[in-house]
């Protein structure tokens, strides 16, 4: 994440945790908070696919089965498949690098460490811990978080990048996302430039202003490409996350928060959403591709953070084809178009 503050300005990590236990192992919290090593399930068991009324799993990277992430009529739920282009589409492209690739940043290991943005699904009972901000307490929902003691770190524990720490309370369904997080006492406690909580019964946004562990104000989990879904479900459901080098000093519903001192109206703003063109064939993918690009040109993707052009975010997962995902890499910028923008703010 990106926050223009006090010229602070911290680099998107491409290197992340390294986990034991696979996305489908159903890990038991301990009751001092820990996630112990489970054995990972063997990639060739019989998958049953998920409904969205099926109850997620516990553990890191642990599948949703289905169930929706915000209200129906939340933003990141929306089609906007036949909404109106904006009338400055294609300088904002160019502004963006209408030949650049998209980038599938995410995927399985990346110079030693899982690649992607991680999360954790936790039970209600999961302890509390307390949480301390060093950078943005004023812009921050208080502790304490229910944060496992070794909840995966993007980046991993010696990452110098990120570092967000995603949460998701699976009983009183609510995302706990932090940003540049740090364990303290063994993981009794936490310290964290930013955090946010996001019911995810409620479309409640950020207050007008606010960051949250994202640039854009915006949680980060509702964006992320999921093996669960890809795979499970065949479907993505929702919006995706991606990150520009260049921003806007401005943002559009449903940001809340810019990240950036230039005021160029050909730049993207924060909560910009473009699409994948309707007529881009993708007849060429793999099914599973054909999942993520069904999903960018029936929900399209948000301008969440500062960062490397097109960079499309996920969570890691060690069963992902790094291979297949490289083939996205055929996309590029001027594939997408700008869904209409209504109300830009730039106060």
């Amino acid at each position: 994440m990106k926050i223009f503050c006090a010229s602070l300005a911290l680099s998107a990590s491409l290197v992340f945790f390294n986990l034991v236990a696979t996305p489908k192992t159903r890990a038991v919290l301990t009751s001092d908070g820990a996630l112990p090593v489970a054995t990972p399930t063997p990639l060739t068991r019989p998958r049953t696919v998920g409904t969205a009324s099926s109850q997620p799993d516990l553990g890191p990277g642990a599948s949703l089965h289905g169930r929706q992430i915000f209200p129906a009529d939340n933003p990141w739920n929306q089609e906007i498949s036949n909404a109106p282009v904006d009338p400055n589409s294609n300088q904002i492209i160019a502004s963006i690098d209408a030949d650049a690739r998209l980038h599938p940043d995410f995927g399985t290991v990346y110079r030693g460490a899982p690649n992607g943005i991680p999360y954790v699904v936790v039970a209600g009972s999961q302890p509390l811990v307390p949480i301390g901000f060093r950078s943005y307490g004023d812009q921050s929902d208080p502790g304490p978080y229910p944060v496992p003691r070794n909840a995966p770190i993007e980046g991993g524990a010696g990452s110098d990048g990120d570092r967000h720490v995603l949460v998701i309370d699976r009983d009183g369904w609510k995302l706990y996302e932090l940003f540049a997080a740090r364990p303290l006492n063994n993981g009794m406690s936490w310290n964290a430039a930013s955090g946010a909580v996001f019911d995810l019964k409620s479309n409640a946004l950020r207050p007008d202003g606010w960051t949250s562990a994202d640039a854009a104000g915006l949680p980060i989990f509702p964006g992320l490409v999921r093996y669960d879904e890809v795979f499970e479900q065949r479907e993505i459901k929702h919006a995706l996350r991606f990150t520009v080098q260049k921003s806007r000093r401005a943002y559009v519903f449903p940001a809340r928060h810019y990240a950036s001192s230039d005021e160029n109206q050909n730049l993207p703003p924060m909560g910009m959403r473009v699409r994948l063109r309707a007529s881009f064939d993708i007849s060429s993918y793999s099914t599973a591709n054909q999942v993520i690009l069904r999903a960018l040109k029936k929900y399209g993707m948000f301008v969440a953070d500062n960062g490397p052009s097109w960079f499309l975010s996920g969570a890691p997962d060690p069963r992902w084809s790094d291979a297949d995902l490289s083939l996205l890499k055929n996309i590029k910028g001027f594939n997408f178009e700008v869904v209409r923008m209504d109300r830009i703010v730039t106060k």
